[in-house]
């Protein structure tokens, strides 16, 4: 991903491109610009970035005049120290509004959401361009099961979870019913949408369907309860619980 900072404080400016670096150390931050003269002239003489890290209060004026001189095409994610200007921000290619000082768990789920819109709508262009194509290569609509000397086929959408035990995995459908599958929850997860289907956590891959509770839990974690019900302890880490909430709000 390239991006660029809008930021006229220093220590601000190399406190994000630190927390960037930290959050996905393959972004390149291709530029620091300092007013809104600045990033006007690099935005006319440079490529549009996939994303923009934008102050508001900048020393020249307020960043939204930026939108009067450049057709920005590609979202921003506005950081400012002020709750005010959320709705002007909205207005003008906003994903998200960070409030300084930016929490790390707070860019890293603003930078999820951005992953997650990317996604979405490359699939909606891949539709409209070529839909025969779309079709086959989409997730997976459903699972073949083997039962004794007999197979039969499980919808996705009737899957409400995936869990690994004893070196076995097995799925549960919305009828409580449990089958083994013949493969590793890491080649399961690439199959499912991630719109669909979230990975907790190393044994449990679950619907958002499947979802009846979210609890608090020591240590800023999470536990999740189940339907159909699941004797198990799931729980979601302190790393994960950003970019789960992200997943659930979209």
């Amino acid at each position: 991903m390239r991006t660029i900072i809008i930021e006229d404080e220093k220590p601000a400016a190399e406190k994000l491109m630190k927390s960037i670096g930290k959050a996905d150390p393959s972004i390149d931050v291709l530029t620091l610009c300092n007013s809104i003269q600045q990033a006007v002239e690099w935005l006319e003489k440079n490529p549009m970035p996939d994303l923009i890290f934008m102050d508001i209060e900048l020393s020249d004026g307020m960043s939204f005049r930026i939108f009067e001189k450049v057709n920005i095409t590609c979202p921003v994610i506005f950081t400012t120290a002020y709750d005010e200007y959320w709705q002007q921000a909205f207005e003008n290619n906003s994903i998200d509004y960070l409030l300084k000082p930016i929490k790390q768990d707070k860019l890293e789920a603003a930078l999820g959401k951005y992953e997650l819109l990317k996604k979405y709508f490359s699939q909606q262009l891949q539709q409209l361009l070529d839909p025969e194509k779309s079709q086959q290569e989409g997730y997976k609509k459903r699972f073949l099961i083997k039962r004794g000397a007999d197979y039969f086929s499980v919808k996705t959408d009737d899957i409400r979870y995936f869990f690994a035990t004893h070196k076995i995995v097995c799925l549960v459908d919305d009828r409580s019913q449990k089958f083994i599958v013949d493969q590793s929850l890491n080649e399961i997860e690439k199959q499912l949408d991630p719109l669909h289907f979230y990975r907790v956590n190393r044994k449990y891959i679950v619907h958002i369907n499947a979802i009846k509770k979210i609890k608090t839990y020591p240590k800023s974690k999470l536990q999740l309860e189940l339907e159909p019900h699941n004797n198990d302890e799931i729980i979601i880490s302190q790393e994960n619980v950003a970019s789960f909430k992200q997943w659930m709000g979209n």
